[in-house]
């Protein structure tokens, strides 16, 4: 059995749960069938297994160097990026008349996922790659589209986005850039940005840059800012890469994990090159001056998810090796064992053992539910009921990606402690799995923002249309419970009642700086709300089938039930008490 990721538990989401192949009957995928689906999971699976994992390791311990003049990496990346790219998987769900598959967003979220839980830092470049053409896509213009896009689309271009500075961090509002017209409809770029992965490398023939920046005059705060494609090169008339813009790697970042993904500060405009004559970074303006927010958010949004599912898959991929080990590693007998000479028993018989490996189970496999359900969730936006679809779809993708990374980190965490003293060591990878995953809670606006997000902006829109709309969809999984597992709907409509309530009693003063002092505390508990939800799910699908697997589900589903959301009363009690403690101390005593 792979130790990257279970295609049987895939096969249950996507086919018993979710009933993907359904979707085939829809005009959009009138083309696939559950053969095409199985053969591009096949292919994704075995990529992942000869082509990403197989340099994990060596990516990790031979990072990313500048020499001065160009970044040196390992000749692994390039050859992986490359059967990847063979497979059209880069384009995989978008629409044929740009060259795409037109896979349902669903399928396609499997297949990567795949390719995360091989290598996270190698398949950083192709999701970035892939929302940045997205974006592209849906806000630019059409001679930007057909100027970018494609050699995107082909693997010969790399995309990425362009927000954090030095001084300003995950604070947009701060955001320095400037884009001054240039007269002959494109703008001069000049700043500093930071933290930009995939910032730099030579694995394509050039990088197109999504950068934020103000023009003169602009408004202070987010609503000052424009997006703009800055390329590595300017295009020559042929389209190809032709002189190099002012765009000047100052140097990489060298981080705890993730350490294949160059990461980067970006001088724009800083002199060092004087393209067309002239000092300045080239930067072509996409859609309206003041609206780069508003577009990033679609490439933003697309990578938050993206980091959700990564953040699953590394979660995964430490689950399964530290089971794997766990039922090898002979050690120690059974506490009603006496006889000192009885041979050792597997670590798994152990009750400690048991209890972090099925946590973990519970965390991984209800948070891959989590992200392929928001991937369902998108293509039904796009060919099913798409108002109620976005909408949920806005609700949930802070959970989708904070929840993940906080408690599939935790899975990792646990998958070192099931190795003991080696989980500590390089000798195994699951430290490596723990140093990459350790990012997730911060890249793409941290869990702290999200916490902000979900409860400042996506539970009141609309007048708390969306988490009524939550509440609901919740409720009608309750409502077709069947009665052996009454239990667990009762405990999950409780908690739905009561995530309803304590909502309300929070914005019931609309105070935000009350309401929002322990909005941390919020995202976990709707996290655990919600991911008890895909549990109930699954548990809906298993109940009456027999075998392993489904025992599995079962047992991992009444464990998320008994020992994990009555983590959420204690939650829901802090919010409820209206304590504002982070607000009011004063931080001297910190």
């Amino acid at each position: 059995m792979s130790r990257i990721l279970s295609r049987r538990d895939l096969d249950f989401l996507l086919y018993e749960w979710l009933g993907i192949e359904s979707l085939a009957a829809r005009p959009r995928f009138a083309e696939h069938s559950r053969e095409t689906f199985d053969a591009f999971l096949d292919v994704s699976a075995q990529i992942a297994e000869r082509e990403f994992a197989t340099h994990n390791r060596l990516a990790d311990t031979e990072e990313p160097r500048f020499d001065g003049d160009r970044v040196q990496m390992i000749p692994e990346v390039a050859k992986a990026l490359a059967a990847f790219h063979g497979t059209g998987l880069l384009a995989g769900a978008m629409d044929e008349a740009v060259g795409g598959l037109q896979l349902p967003h669903t399928v396609h979220r499997a297949c990567f996922a795949w390719l995360q839980a091989a290598n996270i830092a190698t398949s950083s470049y192709p999701l970035l790659t892939m929302a940045n053409a997205n974006l592209l896509l849906a806000h630019a213009r059409p001679e930007q589209v057909a100027a970018f896009v494609p050699p995107m689309l082909d693997g010969r271009f790399t995309g990425t986005m362009c927000l954090s500075e030095p001084q300003a961090g995950s604070s947009l509002a701060d955001v320095t850039t400037r884009a001054v017209p240039d007269g002959d409809g494109t703008y001069r770029v000049h700043g500093n940005k930071m933290w930009i992965s995939g910032g730099d490398h030579e694995l394509s023939e050039t990088i197109v840059h999504l950068v934020l920046a103000r023009v003169p005059g602009a408004p202070a705060g987010v609503k000052g800012l424009s997006l703009f494609v800055v390329p590595k090169h300017l295009l020559g008339p042929d389209g190809r890469p032709a002189e190099r813009n002012d765009v000047t790697l100052v140097g990489l970042n060298h981080k705890m994990g993730y350490r294949g993904t160059t990461n980067a500060v970006l001088s724009f405009g800083d002199g060092t090159r004087m393209p067309l004559g002239k000092p300045g970074a080239v930067g072509y303006l996409v859609g309206a001056e003041g609206d780069g927010l508003a577009y990033m958010f679609h490439m933003m949004n697309e990578a938050r998810i993206g980091v959700g599912a990564g953040a699953v898959a590394l979660g995964y991929t430490g689950y399964l090796h530290a089971l794997g080990y766990a039922r090898e590693r002979l050690q120690g007998r059974p506490v009603a064992d006496k006889n000192p000479v009885a041979p050792p028993v597997p670590i798994v018989r152990h009750p400690d053992v048991r209890r972090m490996l099925l946590a973990s189970k519970s965390y991984v496999e209800g948070g891959l539910a989590l992200v392929l359900y928001a991937a369902r969730l998108l293509d039904e936006k796009e060919t099913g009921d798409a108002a109620d679809a976005a909408l949920l779809l806005d609700v949930l993708t802070p959970v989708v990606k904070a929840w993940p990374s906080q408690w599939c980190l935790k899975a990792n965490d646990f998958a070192i402690q099931v190795h003991g003293g080696y989980g500590y060591t390089r000798e195994y990878p699951v430290e490596q799995f723990y140093r990459d995953n350790r990012l997730n809670p911060i890249h793409e606006g941290t869990d702290g923002i999200q916490a902000l997000d979900l409860l400042g902006r996506k539970v009141t829109m609309r007048d708390g249309a969306g988490l009524d709309l939550l509440v609901r969809t919740i409720r009608n999984t309750v409502a077709r419970t069947p009665a052996d597992l009454a239990w667990m709907a009762e405990r999950l409509e409780a908690a739905c009642a009561r995530l309803h309530a304590v909502t309300a009693a929070l914005w019931s003063g609309r105070d935000p700086a009350a309401a929002l002092a322990n909005a941390s505390s919020y995202l976990d508990a709707t996290g655990h709300v919600v991911i008890a939800w895909m549990w109930l799910e699954q548990a809906i699908v298993a109940a009456g089938r027999t075998g392993e697997f489904y025992d599995g589900k079962r047992l991992a589903a009444r464990y998320f039930f008994t020992h994990e959301l009555p983590r959420t009363q204690v939650w829901f009690d802090l919010l409820e008490s209206g304590d504002t403690l982070l607000v009011d101390l004063d931080d001297r005593c910190l």
